[in-house]
């Protein structure tokens, strides 16, 4: 059974820890700790947040139950038994939404890409080799990446910063 907590840690970095902010270009509008306003308006942290509360023990156990309940049990990763396979799939699905994640990781194991985890692809992912499985991961994250910004060059200004989160992954 895959750790929460340690990925969850993990993807705070990526997403810059509890700071609130607005970037140009960027569609989810005011972010906080990865929390974007615009995806997620009724998240009952925002009051604290936009109140200075960044701080708050209780603003932290909302963001922790906010990743775990839309990401890491939407994609049932506690049934994932590689804590670096589930970490990949939970930080890429909290990036580019746990569809996509999803998608991309079934496309890795070979069964068929819906976007839901259920048994046949639990299965197909904890008998994958756990490297082979990050390896091919991240190759399919860059390559998202790039047909992003091929498609919509204002967001080249986020490339730099999704590459090295990728390449965080290869080097856990």
């Amino acid at each position: 059974m895959a750790n929460f907590n340690k990925a969850f840690q993990q993807t705070m970095q990526n997403e810059g820890g509890f700071v609130l902010h607005k970037v140009e270009h960027d569609s989810g509008g005011w972010t906080f700790a990865g929390i974007a306003e615009r995806y997620n308006p009724n998240w009952p942290g925002w009051s604290l947040v936009k109140a200075g509360r960044h701080d708050d023990p209780l603003v932290t156990r909302m963001v922790m139950d906010l990743y775990k309940e839309k990401y890491w049990d939407k994609a049932r990763l506690d049934e994932v038994e590689s804590d670096l396979v589930a970490y990949n799939i939970f930080d890429f699905g909290v990036n580019a939404g746990v569809r996509t994640s999803v998608k991309m990781a079934q496309r890795i194991v070979g069964v068929t890409p819906d976007g839901g985890l259920g048994p046949i692809t639990l299965k197909a992912i904890n008998n994958y080799g756990e490297q082979a499985f990050v390896q091919a991961f991240f190759i399919g994250k860059v390559a998202r990446y790039n047909a992003i910004v091929a498609r919509n060059r204002t967001q080249i200004k986020f490339l730099h910063g999704w590459l090295n989160r990728s390449f965080k992954t290869l080097a856990l």
